[in-house]
């Protein structure tokens, strides 16, 4: 295929990266007000900022390459993220949910820019790639300065609580790593049939029978505190990893796209248990601490398996859509 095919591709990875920064944008101007901790709040606020940089800096390189955003996309991406607002606020953890989700859409955002920039520097777009990398570099930051927050989100979202309710308080986020457990199964199953390049697809099966057995840890704490799995939320998640499945499937870049969500879904995943560890210790319940510290280290190790791949994400998604390049490195 010719040079022009690449671009072609750059600039919808360029669209690609538009769309997400106005998800985060509606994201980041409600979160200061659902954040019930100042601290918080200010890094929201301060996040803003950058995005808002950083959507103006993306523009000017999908310009360069005359293309243009995708308006459907936008849209689709400004009400997902009104729409997760919405949700956390009608939570009565909203500070967690908000924290743990936050912390996750930096990491997609993160696995997006490192995409596009191996995409840049294949077609030999230095300016894109450097943007990328600057770009990636904030997003890695703010996800540190959330994870910083953990402690806040936590006490924030079991303020007004007594001692005594914290076992009941500790059940449910239980039932939400068993479902977020569900979901990843479902993920994961769908991911490794549908992804063609096969170092990822072996990720994805591994981590396949870890997340079984995470799900069966989850579930035996909750037996032991007289609780018991969602069936709503379980199978609600079940459903969502179904849809994204068929999202993923339709995509002529499923590769890289599924990467980059899987490597986001990892890191929801570590949130959540960041989040449960502290509830737990809250709790004295010394055993869910113990369960908690141990799938964190195998879903870090996951997510850093999966960024170890991204390479292959990048190749595997250009020979999809009929590009094939070789010999380029990727950006440092």
């Amino acid at each position: 295929m010719s040079d022009r095919t690449l671009d072609d591709q750059l600039a919808k990875y360029l669209a690609d990266a538009h769309s997400i920064e106005e998800q985060a944008l509606i994201q980041l101007r409600l979160a200061p007000r659902i954040a019930g901790d100042d601290r918080l709040a200010a890094v929201f606020r301060q996040h803003l900022e950058e995005t808002e940089r950083q959507k103006r800096l993306v523009d000017e390189r999908l310009g360069a390459h005359g293309g243009d955003p995708s308006r459907i996309k936008d849209l689709v991406m400004k009400a997902g993220g009104a729409g997760f607002a919405l949700f956390a606020a009608t939570q009565p953890d909203t500070p967690g949910k908000l924290t743990a989700h936050a912390y996750s859409y930096e990491h997609l955002e993160l696995a997006s820019y490192e995409l596009l920039g191996r995409v840049a520097e294949r077609a030999g777009d230095r300016e894109t790639a450097e943007v990328a990398r600057r770009i990636r570099d904030e997003e890695r930051a703010m996800g540190e300065r959330l994870a910083a927050c953990f402690d806040e989100a936590v006490a924030a979202s079991l303020r007004g609580q007594k001692a005594g309710d914290l076992r009941e308080q500790l059940t449910k986020y239980l039932a939400d790593a068993h479902a977020i457990e569900a979901q990843a199964i479902q993920l994961l199953s769908k991911g490794a049939d549908i992804v063609k390049e096969p170092e990822l697809a072996r990720a994805f099966s591994d981590h396949l029978e870890e997340t079984r057995r995470q799900q069966e840890l989850v579930a035996g704490r909750l037996r032991a505190l007289d609780g018991s799995p969602s069936r709503i939320k379980d199978a609600a998640m079940r459903l969502g990893a179904l849809n994204w499945g068929g999202f993923f499937a339709a995509h002529p870049d499923t590769p890289g796209k599924l990467a980059a969500f899987a490597y986001a879904f990892e890191h929801l995943e570590i949130a959540g248990y960041e989040e449960l560890r502290r509830v737990a210790q809250r709790a004295a319940d010394p055993e869910t601490v113990e369960v908690a510290n141990r799938i964190l280290l195998e879903e870090r190790a996951a997510a850093e398996r999966i960024a170890s791949l991204f390479d292959r994400a990048v190749e595997a998604s250009l020979e999809e859509a009929g590009v094939t390049v070789g010999g380029v490195s990727a950006p440092g």
